[in-house]
């Protein structure tokens, strides 16, 4: 088995694994994980009205502490290939740097915590001090209902119990070293619906304009902050990312406004208190002059935050030691798995630098994958001292 994070890498980006197809790529890390004495489960998940997706659970070792790599093989869409100067899953390495789909987001990440957990175990016989697994799915990228949360639900029900989790994704900005992860902001998406009375436009008095509602509703929800932040977190802010009234005529007064919206979110609030407080602050706004109401859209987007301590320690640590750099312990930026996996263990992200995921080129330098490697290789070692 190799412990070269590059052709491990390599191997990975050569499987097609766009979201929820896993083309190869949990086979491969099968393989390898029961060559190196893993005992590896893969199983698929089902829910009415989305994709069957398969995931993979390995584990070796029986006792504590225990210690979870977790990530997804499978990435977002190539768009036009033609685009691309290195084919998107051909892992063509070009003057240091490795092209391909998933380089960065997140298979690199994967590969370089396979070649650190494969060298660890040569260096101690094949046993870890204490338990190490790989919790790995198939659809970080979609919808994520038949992944990580389903496949940390069904290892709860066997009994697994994990002391932390160290999740792969790109968490770097600028270069390695310099951010971890510690939380993520929340993140939910509503349609504020404004009714009036349909009309001709040149007769007002007879119709009711439902957009004169809309733009008051939107500049109140967005004239007072949702709050001030807190020490881990900045403030939750509300953007507006569309108004509709699918109004294709000019003289008709529509009938009903549409505008869409995100929140992200801080620990200040829950999914359910934000909803509350919006409501409450657009029926102040409306009074009983505006007919609105709130289409909600699902969401298993929840904040977390994992406060530092020892874990965040001991991966700084880590990092200053093989970059020389301090990193910033960060929750700015999207959503990740980590907020599923904060219910069952304490959870921070570290991995490549971010800046060409899902882009037309991906790539990462070869000297980066050296460097995470090394890093994760550190962590094992102070993790299980």
């Amino acid at each position: 088995m190799t412990t070269d994070p590059v052709a491990i890498a390599r191997d990975l980006i050569r499987c097609p694994s766009v979201t929820p197809v896993e083309g190869g790529a949990l086979k491969f890390l099968e393989g390898t994980l029961k060559a190196a004495g893993f005992t590896v489960h893969r199983m698929t998940f089902s829910e009415p009205g989305a994709d069957d997706v398969e995931n993979l659970y390995a584990r070796i070792g029986s006792a504590a502490p225990h210690l979870m790599f977790a990530g997804h093989t499978d990435v977002v869409p190539t768009g036009d290939e033609k685009a691309w100067a290195h084919p998107p899953f051909s892992g063509e390495v070009v003057d240091g740097l490795l092209y391909g789909r998933g380089a960065v987001d997140m298979k690199g990440g994967i590969a370089c915590a396979l070649a650190a957990v494969l060298d660890y175990l040569a260096a101690n016989n094949g046993k870890p001090k204490g338990s190490i697994s790989f919790l790995i799915t198939g659809d970080e990228e979609g919808i994520a209902v038949n992944g990580t949360p389903k496949l940390l639900a069904w290892a709860a029900e066997r009994g697994e119990k994990f002391d932390h989790c160290l999740l792969g994704e790109p968490s770097n900005q600028q270069e390695l070293g310099d951010t971890i992860k510690i939380g993520r902001r929340g993140s939910l998406n509503g349609h504020l619906i404004v009714t009036g009375r349909q009309g001709h436009v040149a007769y007002p008095q007879r119709a009711d304009n439902p957009i004169r509602g809309l733009v008051a509703l939107i500049a109140a929800l967005q004239a007072e902050p949702l709050d001030a932040g807190n020490a881990q977190f900045s403030a939750s802010h509300l953007e507006f990312i569309s108004v509709d009234v699918g109004n294709k005529t000019v003289n008709l007064i529509p009938g009903e406004a549409r505008a869409r919206f995100n929140i992200r979110f801080n620990d200040r609030h829950t999914i359910e208190s934000l909803k509350s407080l919006i409501e409450r602050r657009a029926a102040k706004a409306a009074g009983s002059k505006i007919k609105f109401e709130f289409a909600w859209e699902p969401s298993n987007a929840g904040v977390f935050v994992t406060k530092p301590g020892p874990f965040t320690d001991v991966v700084a640590g880590a990092v200053a030691e093989v970059t020389g750099r301090k990193p910033e312990l960060s929750t700015t930026g999207g959503t990740s798995d980590a907020r599923f996996i904060t219910a069952y263990c304490p959870v921070v992200e570290f991995g490549l630098v971010g800046q060409t995921m899902h882009q037309v080129d991906e790539r990462v330098p070869i000297a980066d994958l050296a460097a995470l490697t090394t890093i994760y290789r550190k962590i094992l070692d102070k993790y299980f001292a």
